[in-house]
């Protein structure tokens, strides 16, 4: 086990945006997390992920509490997470966004940067070269010196992916990262997902495209109103009348990869 959410909650006020929810994901295995809008899906992510801090319950990764430990750390740990809104800067190089994700791998000396020693340019050399490395898996390669702006929107979500993987992640929190995307698009981070996934990293999803997630995922949790809701394989959840009445308020038997 690589990833464990123990009986996490954190609460707005009155609201109770997540109230004891707790998951397990192994290497190698995509875990995707569903629910109604409004469930808590991406506050449960901001809560793994150190964005926020949890007003119940903890976050341990390879065995260790990490609880309430901020992004960064997290980060140099093995956790790395995309954004359900793009976070790119469009003004820089696709291989130069890579880049900033890849400086937790470098080594850092003050006085070699303040006087340009031969070490700096050799350490840039080396991490452009495996950002270059990282847009070969996510199929950008050939646009390293493109702008990041002038990507397609597709191309700019696995753009956030590849700047993600820089950091050489245990755990690989995904928010939504085929929305707003095409069908080619789709099935591009579709494939790219379990790419990742078959080199041993633990991804977590969340992601609105049930399509999408019947078909990659090899668990499913449901969220409801913060809760933990169900939890399964595919075709588990698929059949759970519980997560039918959540989805459309009704026990009939709805597809539920079209909600």
């Amino acid at each position: 086990m690589i990833l464990a959410v123990k009986d996490v909650g954190i609460s707005f006020g009155a609201l109770k945006a997540i109230d004891g929810v707790s998951f397990s994901v192994n290497e190698g295995q995509i875990l995707s997390v569903i629910g109604p809008n409004g469930a808590g899906k991406t506050t449960l992510f901001n809560v793994i992920s150190g964005v926020y801090v949890a007003s119940r319950g903890g976050v341990e990764l390879s065995g260790a509490d990490v609880t309430g430990l901020a992004p960064e750390a997290l980060a140099a740990r093995g956790m790395s997470r995309t954004f359900q809104n793009l976070q790119i800067f469009q003004r820089m190089t696709v291989a130069e966004n890579v880049m900033v994700g890849r400086h937790l791998k470098e080594r850092r000396n003050f006085f070699a940067d303040l006087l340009r020693l031969p070490s700096v340019g050799r350490q840039n050399r080396e991490t452009r070269a495996a950002a270059v490395q990282f847009l070969d898996e996510v199929g950008l390669r050939d646009k390293a010196d493109v702008l990041a702006g002038d990507l397609s929107y597709g191309g700019c979500k696995r753009l956030e992916i590849a700047r993600a993987l820089a950091t050489e992640p245990r755990v690989l929190l995904l928010d939504e990262p085929a929305a707003g995307c095409n069908a080619v698009e789709t099935e591009e981070i579709d494939r790219l997902i379990c790419r990742v996934a078959q080199q041993g990293i633990a991804v977590v999803l969340v992601e609105h495209d049930m399509k999408l997630v019947m078909k990659i995922s090899h668990r499913i949790l449901v969220l409801d109103r913060g809760r933990f809701l169900a939890e399964g394989t595919p075709a588990e959840v698929r059949e759970n009348p519980a997560v039918h009445e959540a989805y459309l308020g009704k026990r009939s038997s709805p597809q539920v990869q079209h909600a």
